[in-house]
């Protein structure tokens, strides 16, 4: 009986005690004071007024014991009300710990129980949005993962069964290497977003030219948009960068190979780098396919591809990268840009 108390003894029952306890200290105190007042000589009773004082002291009692009574009462339907907020939050705690994010509740008239359930709603949001992430990243790299094993599979087994010409094996061969080359920069960008969201500061900071880092970017992707004879435009303020050389060098590689893969054949890239008093702004623009609005809201997502079609080589892990990098760095990246209007990419970073 005495452990079935325990537990039954809720937030409500314990209200309901506590209102009576203080209304009953309130009242008797009020009695006690009387009293003594009354043995001070504070309050003078004589005899002739005993029956009315003890009419009095009656009605004093009743109502003492009256509004003992409505102040438990009420209280006792105020406090159910009031906690009917908690009892769905209990009932909502129960769906998420159960895996479901899709739930919600109502609280008003408390200013407490509002920022509660406010809280709760936000976190729920907070984690539905993380279950999708984690969801599209497991489909999305398993797609990514799987589709080159499955060509890769299918070739060696046409080059095992023969009866092919030298031209053939060759072609073969040829796509085999490149789809087993694709499965290690899978996995290298894999790797290298796991171990750069690991990181929290970056250390091995030295001053050095940025506006020549990104000359040498340029550089080093040459065979690429040489190859699409694209147009290169370059405005280089020059710009010392107190940072991690190798990290900031993957934003442009990653940046410029971004631009290159989406700008057609004899396109246009204009680049610029600007010096501020307080930050350093890097501004690429291509006249390529461009982005809708909705490419440009999750450009930046784990394998997100605008390119749906698949069509264009990538793994949807390059400007994930490059995001994440630039907030190690302390700056920020934005995207913009319209569909066959070409696309645009700022990064701002703190001097």
């Amino acid at each position: 009986m005495i452990g079935w108390l325990k537990k039954r003894w809720g937030l409500a029952l314990s209200l309901v005690f506590y209102v009576f306890i203080v209304m009953f200290a309130a009242m008797s105190l009020a009695g006690l004071l009387m009293v003594v007042l009354h043995q001070t000589g504070v309050i003078t009773l004589g005899l002739d007024f005993v029956e009315r004082d003890i009419h009095a002291f009656r009605i004093l009692f009743n109502m003492i014991v009256f509004s003992i009574f409505i102040g438990t009462a009420l209280a006792a339907f105020f406090s159910k009300k009031a906690l009917q907020s908690i009892r769905k939050l209990i009932e909502a705690t129960k769906k998420v710990a159960a895996g479901d994010f899709n739930v919600s509740v109502e609280s008003k008239g408390i200013y407490e129980l509002e920022e509660l359930a406010r809280s709760f709603n936000q976190m729920t949001r907070e984690l539905a949005s993380i279950e999708t992430l984690r969801s599209d990243f497991i489909n999305n790299y398993s797609h990514e993962f799987k589709t080159p094993i499955v060509s890769i599979r299918g070739f060696a087994k046409l080059l095992l069964e023969g009866n092919l010409t030298e031209a053939e094996q060759q072609e073969y061969l040829k796509i085999i290497m490149a789809e087993s080359e694709r499965l290690v920069k899978l996995s290298s960008n894999t790797l290298n977003l796991s171990r750069y969201e690991a990181i929290e500061i970056i250390t091995e900071k030295k001053p050095f030219h940025l506006d020549e880092q990104v000359r040498l970017a340029i550089l080093l992707t040459e065979p690429k948009w040489a190859e699409k004879e694209i147009n290169i435009d370059v405005k280089l303020d020059s710009a010392v960068y107190n940072g991690n050389e190798d990290l900031t060098q993957q934003i442009w590689l990653n940046l410029l190979d971004n631009a290159v893969k989406f700008t057609g054949q004899n396109g246009n890239i204009c680049i610029s780098l600007l010096d501020q008093q307080d930050s350093i702004h890097f501004i690429i623009k291509d006249d390529g396919i461009g982005m809708d609005a909705e490419t440009i809201k999750h450009i930046f997502d784990k394998f997100y591809q605008g390119d749906k079609s698949h069509t264009r080589e990538g793994n949807g892990l390059g400007l994930a990268i490059t995001k994440r990098i630039i907030e190690l760095c302390g700056g920020k990246i934005t995207a913009g840009g319209d569909p066959g209007q070409g696309s645009a990419f700022t990064v701002v970073l703190p001097k």
